[in-house]
């Protein structure tokens, strides 16, 4: 494997274990628990996604104030069009959603995840 590969794995994992307080909290009191599987910080290609249903072929990500410069929404830009062209769907949610709209952002999942949405951020 290469090293790239191999380093990039172990960042995946590092993010597993030091999750933001916003994916600490869709994680354990919504995703883990949700009956479709989620996987937690998972390699796609060049990118780690935050959240990720095979079964949906769904991305989930959350957005802190570090993505919302001009840089960085450019690069979430070609990262979630690199991802659309592997036949996945992206979904994002700011950090300020997750602790002001919760139920709001659980509702829309559900939505993307049963076909009754077509949410874009």
């Amino acid at each position: 494997m290469p090293a790239n590969y191999l380093k990039k794995r172990t960042f995946a994992r590092e993010l597993r274990r030091n999750m933001t307080k916003e994916e600490r909290h869709l994680w354990y009191d919504f995703l883990q628990r949700h009956s479709m599987r989620f996987l937690r910080q998972k390699m796609i290609g060049a990118y780690i996604v935050d959240f990720y249903c095979p079964e949906a072929k769904l991305v989930i990500e959350l957005d802190g104030s570090q993505h919302f410069d001009e840089d960085a929404l450019r690069a979430d830009e070609r990262r979630s069009e690199f991802l659309q062209q592997q036949g996945l769907r992206v979904i994002r949610f700011t950090n300020r959603q997750i602790w002001l709209q919760f139920e709001d952002v659980c509702r829309t999942i559900d939505a993307v995840l049963n076909g009754n949405s077509d949410y874009s951020r």
